[in-house]
């Protein structure tokens, strides 16, 4: 298992929680096997969200999808957003 990691500033908390979820029904057929979402205690615009998949491959293949950059271009992601995988210790 593969956990990916995507920390972003969000121009509005909101919309961009509208926009992730209407995101969910394509993200199993991206390979992703489980989502969650966090929001910054100190800053409500800033997000984390970690995503688990079976391989390293299909977490990369998500990241690098047009329709991934597309809808969080369209959620008011700010900026470039942190991202790393990481695999269960």
């Amino acid at each position: 298992m593969i956990r990916l990691f995507v920390r972003h500033s969000v121009t509005d908390f909101a919309t961009w929680k509208q926009a992730y979820d209407a995101f969910d029904a394509q993200r199993p057929g991206m390979g992703v096997i489980r989502q969650a979402a966090y929001q910054s205690a100190d800053n409500p615009n800033d997000v984390t969200v970690t995503h688990d998949f079976d391989t390293l491959e299909a977490a990369q293949a998500f990241m690098a999808s047009p329709s991934l950059k597309e809808a969080m271009e369209a959620a008011g992601v700010a900026g470039e957003p942190d991202v790393w995988f990481a695999r269960p210790a």
